[in-house]
Parts: C-alpha cells; structure tokens; sequence
C-alpha cells in the first residue's frame, strides 16, 4: 500500500540562489523565479507548504521589456478617492525603482492568500549588482529561457 508523500515545513531545507536579471526578458524572469520560490522546481512540492528557496535578483535596472512595453505599459495606483488614480509608465518606473518591476511581476505569479505573502518575502531584488546576501552562499540559478 502506497501512501502520498506530505511535506513539512519543519522538514524542509531552503536554499539561496542569485538570478542576474541583466537583458532578461522580465515576464519569462518572473515566471522562473515564481517557480523556485513556489518550490515546484522540488520533487517533493506540495501546494500547502512553503517548499520554495530563496532568490536574490540583481542589476534590476537591466532588465529588458520586449515590443513597446517601455512606453506602453503602465502601473496604476488607486488612493480610493475621487481622481485618485495614478498611472506610472515602465519607463519610468525602471527609472526610479526598478526593483518594483520585477517584484510587481512574480507577485502577481504566486498565490493569493497567507501563504503566498509569506513566499514573496523570499524574493530579494537589488538594482545594482552588489547584494548583502554573500553569508547565505547563494548559487546562481539557471534560467531556462
């Protein structure tokens, strides 16, 4: 008799890994980085534990957008009063915080509940290419891209 395989959250062994996000397609970046902090990358994921490891993103400010999306895409922001919204380009969003682009993006790729806010803290961006993550020994990540 075969019995299915549960993971614990006191069993699991989170590691580290560092992504250079440096002309990367930012949607194909974001949906590589979901998959390693969700943990399915992990024989023994199961969709209501933390299985996932930590990812450290940096040079943010490199990333690339394909097509128009520079110009094109916008971030809005609703105050939830009346003309209280705002609407930020990708431009200009890379220009003043890119680690929100990236971060905006494996957000919205993870679930939406108490467990995926406490996987998106995992998520680690930096725009430059220093980070202060060397005492973890993060391994870099291969992108399947």
């Amino acid at each position: 008799m075969q019995s299915t395989f549960s993971a614990k959250e006191d069993e699991m062994n989170h590691a580290w890994f560092v992504v250079d996000a440096t002309n990367m397609p930012l949607g194909r970046l974001a949906s590589e980085i979901a998959r390693v902090i969700r943990g399915k990358h992990r024989p023994t994921f199961t969709p209501h534990v933390d299985t996932g490891d930590f990812v450290v993103v940096i040079n943010a400010h490199k990333v690339a957008l394909s097509g128009n999306k520079l110009n094109n895409k916008n971030y809005y922001a609703f105050s939830g009063f009346f003309g209280g919204l705002k609407t930020t380009s990708a431009k200009d969003v890379l220009a003043q915080k890119p680690e929100h682009l990236i971060e905006h993006a494996v957000k919205g790729m993870l679930p939406k509940n108490p467990l995926g806010r406490k996987m998106f803290s995992k998520l680690k961006v930096y725009a430059a290419a220093e980070h202060p993550h060397q005492a973890q020994q993060p391994k870099p990540l291969p992108i399947r891209i």
